[in-house]
């Protein structure tokens, strides 16, 4: 099963956003908080790692879904990645005009899990709701709020598959 996680906003958070409730971490967004662009210094959101991680565990294959557009980004989050214990996963962004629709209907994950775009226009900055028809079917979506995190996911893949039941 391949599962792709979007980065930026639904696995990791800007610094500033550390101990601070959701709808803080949000609001620090829309005030364009300095450490939103210090991609460099991104954090995991809540307990991420161990929920990948355990998902891996089980066979999983973790997939990364970037906001960059161009490698010199991607590296930025590679390293944040690895910095922080990420389970390994390859990194897929953007590039030569392609959309995060292009993307994920390249890479076809199983379930694909992304944040709900709350400060950056919600739904029509997702990725889910983009996909072709024939696709989407294809795709199970979990939505979760944007700086939220994972926890409250299911740890065994089969009930992810299955949530919200």
């Amino acid at each position: 099963m391949k599962i792709m996680v979007f980065l930026q906003g639904t696995a990791i958070m800007h610094r500033s956003a550390l101990g601070q409730p959701r709808e803080v971490r949000v609001r620090q967004v829309l005030d364009r908080d300095e450490s939103v662009h210090d991609f460099e210094s991104y954090v995991p959101v809540g307990n991420v790692v161990a929920k990948l991680q355990a998902w891996m565990d089980q066979g999983a294959e973790i997939a990364y879904l970037s906001s960059h557009q161009y490698a010199e980004g991607v590296e930025t989050d590679k390293l944040v990645l690895v910095r922080h214990g990420f389970p390994a996963g390859q990194v897929l962004y953007r590039q030569q005009g392609n959309s995060y629709q292009d993307v994920a209907e390249t890479a076809l994950p199983d379930v694909l899990i992304e944040d709900d775009c709350e400060s950056i226009g919600g739904q029509n900055e997702m990725t889910y709701p983009h996909l072709r028809p024939e696709i989407r079917f294809r795709v199970k979506s979990i939505v979760v709020k944007e700086f939220g995190g994972l926890d409250h996911l299911p740890d065994e893949l089969q009930a992810l598959l299955n949530w919200p039941v």
